[in-house]
């Protein structure tokens, strides 16, 4: 489609996805000074009179190039317009007009292929009418930069930051775990930078819905969640051995199809997991009582192994460890926790111990890690 034709069969309904109304707060044609000529915007979003946003529309018959990004960011300079789009319809450019002292410039912020678009509501939130009006698009993609900044260096400075936090560890605890640290301090550093993606590109802000999480969805008959449970209710001595793992949403799938959590490594027997889930919902959520550990290899799951990894096809590329480890749970103990415990400033970035007693009685994640 030409340009046309693209504005009138796609972008309409994305201006309106966004909550951008033409006439009433959407400008057409929008003139600005740029290369020493006039130009027209394509569509000018306005707040009080005053534009707040440009997006700039090519046809889908047209690849976007950097050609294109200069001119979105010449008129967002021009006009002091902080946020830009530009979109030939089949793929989105977000843009964030940025001043830090007397430095004034425009940065991209997201790159979307329109398939991809659902995945990355964290980016398109940040680019709704309300989000600007309300000056949370700041604090949105300050964080994304924030994050993106902070996956960067961790992943530059992997090997040296490791070698820190072993060092760390040998002062305080012993020389003789040195190495063994070092191992772990690198497989951390690699799990928070995948949670950091996971969280730049959260595709959402609410809890996912029973079915709606990965490429596969299990028959809500079928899942192994057997209901909701106080954690005062949970059955058990004070010091039964809990552990707790961390899981993006999409681990949930495993969780109520197999009724165990894998694929893990676990040194010690505990009387019951409990899961904290990562990205925007920062929880521990799910709680269930062990019943065996077994060895990934041996464990009777309802798909085949290597259906579990989302990266690659075969189990060596993905990063499966035949000395992994299947956690069981009793049937009909894995419940949701009706109060959950919040994340205040701990989390578990890896396999972490508590009690049942500690469970049941904390008030946030920093009372029982």
């Amino acid at each position: 489609m030409d340009e046309a034709n693209t504005k009138a069969a796609i972008l309409r309904d994305f201006l309106d996805l966004l909550d951008w109304q033409i006439p009433q707060n959407t400008q057409l044609e929008y003139s600005v000074e740029a290369f020493g000529q006039t130009y027209k915007v394509d569509y000018a979003l306005i707040l009080d009179g005053t534009p707040v946003a440009f997006l700039e529309a090519k046809g889908a018959d047209t690849a976007l190039t950097a050609d294109h990004d200069e001119q979105l960011s010449s008129y967002m300079m021009n006009k002091n317009v902080n946020y830009g789009i530009l979109t030939n319809g089949k793929q989105y450019r977000f843009f964030q007009r940025r001043v830090d002292a007397s430095n004034v410039n425009v940065q991209q912020v997201g790159d979307i292929v329109l398939e991809d678009l659902p995945n990355r509501l964290a980016v398109v939130k940040a680019f709704e009418k309300d989000a600007i009006e309300s000056g949370e698009s700041g604090k949105i993609l300050g964080r994304i930069n924030e994050l993106r900044e902070a996956r960067r260096t961790l992943e530059a400075e992997k090997d040296d930051l490791a070698v820190e936090l072993s060092n760390v560890l040998a002062d305080e605890v012993s020389d003789a775990i040195s190495s063994l640290a070092e191992t772990q301090a690198k497989e951390m550093i690699d799990r928070l930078v995948a949670d950091i993606e996971s969280e730049i590109d959260a595709d959402s802000t609410e809890s996912p819905k029973d079915g709606d999480i990965g490429g596969h969805s299990p028959d809500p008959a079928d899942s192994h969640i057997v209901g909701r449970i106080k954690r005062s209710e949970i059955e058990g001595d004070n010091d039964a051995k809990v552990a707790v793992f961390p899981t993006k949403r999409s681990g949930l799938e495993f969780l109520r199809e197999n009724n165990a959590w894998g694929f893990v490594r676990i040194g010690q027997n505990p009387e019951f997991v409990a899961m904290y889930l990562s990205e925007d919902v920062r929880e521990i959520k799910y709680v269930a009582r062990v019943s065996d550990i077994v060895s990934a290899t041996k464990a009777d799951l309802a798909r085949p192994r290597e259906a579990y990894f989302e990266s690659a096809s075969d189990e060596a590329q993905a990063g499966f460890d035949p000395d992994q480890q299947v956690v069981v749970f009793e049937e009909g103990s894995l419940y949701e926790l009706e109060d959950p415990v919040p994340y205040e400033t701990k989390y578990p970035q890896s396999l972490q111990y508590t009690t049942l007693g500690a469970l049941r009685t904390a008030e946030t994640t920093d009372d029982m890690l």
